[in-house]
């Protein structure tokens, strides 16, 4: 996760949860763990070295289905 543009990627999850009437404090806990999550499962996919933040973005929707489990 520290890659270059992953923190971009986390202030993106926190103003979207943040536009969509979350509280504050909602959206930081959510924000943060789904933004882990998705780094979690795209190193599942993706060589940890090879990780981009680009990558950390499109597996937000699997991080989704894994929340709903």
């Amino acid at each position: 996760m520290a890659t270059a543009g992953s923190g971009d990627t986390l202030s993106g999850i926190l103003s979207s949860l943040y536009g969509q009437g979350y509280s504050p404090h909602e959206t930081c806990i959510l924000g943060v763990y789904l933004h882990g999550l998705c780094g979690d499962i795209a190193c599942r996919k993706i060589h940890p070295h090879a990780l981009i933040a680009s990558d950390i973005a499109n597996f937000i929707s699997a991080a989704y289905f894994d929340l709903e489990q």
